[in-house]
């Protein structure tokens, strides 16, 4: 292909935009309605990933040791868990470091139990993967010297259940509408096609190929994918950034936190911009197949 066949696709692909310029509209205007949905969609449910992720990660396994447990047998029991693969992190806590923290977290009452302490010496272990939690916690539980294993059982099932959930929610959701902004493109196309179909025989009957026919289209279909972006890009941007600054310092020191701004809004900038250049390109393509076979 020519460099001047290559400016001629290019020229006659924004000609036709501007020939068409009704069509033009209505075929921008769905792919920017669609892609602000997408865009915002797509900040929520990355920000609602991190958040499942950072409470995932949060979930830890509380191993009680039984007393009869001396300290040779509780350092070999650290040890042990360390060298499993399922475990990312093993932490020792001695009965008063237990008892420490609830004085710290409720308060002074519980200085009454520092001469007869109660609590016992503890293992605190997370898993490499959180999902696998409930399976470490049992094998753990097969140890000896194990007096207890908590770990929230059942509702540390219906956290990793529920969240599951929403991510396969949340993708169905952006899949459903990336499918119907390809439909909209796509009849778009479409009816600017019909009407240049005599156009296309007239091509074809001189013997131009299907790819010299074909991509003014599918140029067509960029512009478009391009042209309906830019709005979301900008709506997307502002908003996360008026919500991050409000947001954001409140939640400070807090377990969930909001993804920084940067480089958030610049990746869901760039995947706006991808899906609809992409979006675009495969409804002209969906749409001028059926018409090339003359």
């Amino acid at each position: 292909m020519t460099f001047n066949t290559v400016k001629r696709h290019f020229r006659e692909s924004i000609k036709s935009l501007g020939r068409n310029s009704w069509m033009t509209l209505a075929s921008v205007s769905a792919v920017t309605v669609t892609l602000i949905l997408v865009g915002v969609f797509a900040l929520i449910m990355m920000n609602l990933n991190k958040v499942a992720t950072d409470l995932e990660n949060d979930v830890e396994i509380k191993v009680l040791i039984d007393e009869t447990a001396d300290e040779a047998a509780e350092q070999a029991l650290v040890k042990n868990l360390k060298t499993w693969a399922s475990i990312s992190e093993v932490t020792y806590s001695t009965k008063e470091d237990e008892l420490n923290k609830l004085v710290k977290d409720f308060g002074d009452d519980f200085k009454l139990f520092e001469q007869s302490n109660p609590l016992r010496n503890v293992i605190y272990v997370k898993a490499a993967d959180p999902q696998q939690t409930a399976k470490v916690a049992k094998e753990i539980n097969k140890h000896d010297y194990i007096y207890d294993v908590m770990y929230g059982e059942g509702k540390v099932e219906k956290l990793f259940n529920f969240l599951n959930i929403s991510r396969n929610v949340g993708i169905v959701l952006i899949l459903g509408l990336l499918f119907t902004a390809i439909f909209l493109i796509s009849n778009t196309i479409r009816i600017t096609i019909i009407a240049r179909r005599d156009e296309i025989e007239i091509m074809k009957l001189v013997g131009a190929t299907n790819s010299f026919v074909r991509i003014p289209f599918l140029l067509e279909g960029m512009w478009l994918g391009i042209l309906g972006s830019i709005i979301p890009i900008a709506v997307v941007t502002t908003l996360y950034h008026n919500i991050y600054k409000i947001i954001a310092p409140r939640l400070q020191g807090e377990l969930i936190q909001l993804l920084d701004f940067s480089p958030l809004v610049y990746q869901v900038s760039a995947l706006l911009l991808l899906i609809g250049v992409l979006i675009g390109i495969w409804g002209s393509f969906m749409s001028v197949r059926k018409f090339l076979k003359i």
